[in-house]
């Protein structure tokens, strides 16, 4: 048999409202900077938009580099 937790207790007294206020200008700023970035409509994207993506294939060449598929 385990033994039971440990109750938490508040000891501090009740906050003043303008350190309730900082707490909670605290959390929000902590949940904007680790919130997820927001992300596109899917509609704004067509299917052959989204697998190029996917593939990572570049609209313009890349110069001098070589042809990936040819073996030379």
């Amino acid at each position: 048999m385990h033994e039971p937790l440990p109750r938490s207790q508040a000891i501090a007294p009740t906050p003043t409202a303008g350190e309730a206020a900082a707490i909670v200008a605290a959390l929000e700023r902590f949940m904007r900077a680790t919130a997820a970035a927001p992300q596109q409509p899917a509609a704004t994207r067509d299917g052959w938009h989204e697998a190029a993506l996917l593939e990572g294939v570049a609209r313009e060449s890349q110069g001098d580099l070589p042809d990936p598929w040819i073996n030379t």
